[in-house]
């Protein structure tokens, strides 16, 4: 009897195991995925705030519900006296203009002098009024330090100035400049004269206890030196980036 010459089929592989990825593995792969998600949240913010007026912040929400209320009004940049835009500056962030952000003069002299008030600009506190909470922790600062370059970069100076003045806090539950104006003087944001708007300026740093329609010595002496301060940034064009 013949032989058969038909070869017999070769064995087919095993399947090859692939080992489930470690927890270390997982834990990166979302670590990423939400990364890439924040990252996104906030740079959709970014560009939309840009343009619309930002909804109320977590430390207005804070302050609404300890207080049952808070008065708040957002109103156009042209609704505001321009010599409030420049007490603001004066007082807070003289170099506004000149700086990308960061003030980097201010910050070593802060840091010289071991204090932290005077240090942050005003696009600094704008993150912080808009996008995070209100604190003293270094999550905070890192991640208004984060997003502080990237609102310079989306933003223009004067809209980063206007989100300010109708988002900064000017007395308890009070927020913004066009609820300020009616709250303390009775008048609208654009008929507000210098040394109404230099007052407005100089409770900024304390805003719960200092009372601009009635201000004690500290306000009176601060309101001076704001209403010089307006004066020079107008004059050697530290204002120019906002007002032209």
């Amino acid at each position: 009897m013949a032989k058969s010459t038909r070869k017999k089929p070769a064995p087919e592989p095993e399947p090859e195991l692939i080992a489930p990825p470690s927890r270390k593995a997982r834990a990166l792969f979302w670590a990423k995925r939400i990364g890439l998600g924040i990252t996104a949240f906030y740079a959709a913010l970014i560009l939309l705030f840009a343009i619309l007026p930002p909804p109320i912040n977590i430390y207005q929400t804070q302050e609404a519900i300890r207080l049952g209320g808070i008065q708040k009004d957002w109103v156009g940049w042209d609704a505001i006296a321009p010599a409030m835009a420049r007490s603001v500056v004066a007082a807070e962030d003289a170099n506004f203009c000149l700086h990308w952000g960061f003030d980097m003069k201010a910050i070593r002299a802060a840091l010289d002098e071991g204090r932290g008030r005077g240090a942050s600009t005003l696009t600094q506190q704008v993150v912080k009024n808009v996008f995070l909470w209100h604190g003293r922790n270094w999550a905070r600062k890192a991640a208004e330090a984060v997003l502080t370059a990237p609102v310079e970069l989306v933003w223009t100076k004067r809209r980063i100035l206007h989100v300010y003045l109708n988002t900064a806090e000017f007395g308890e539950g009070i927020f913004g400049v066009e609820a300020a104006a009616q709250h303390w003087f009775g008048v609208s944001a654009a008929e507000l004269t210098p040394t109404q708007a230099a007052r407005l300026a100089a409770v900024l740093p304390d805003p719960k206890t200092r009372n601009p329609a009635k201000p004690g010595p500290l306000v009176r002496r601060r309101t001076g030196q704001i209403l010089s301060g307006a004066e020079t940034i107008a004059a050697d064009g530290r204002a120019a980036c906002f007002e032209d």
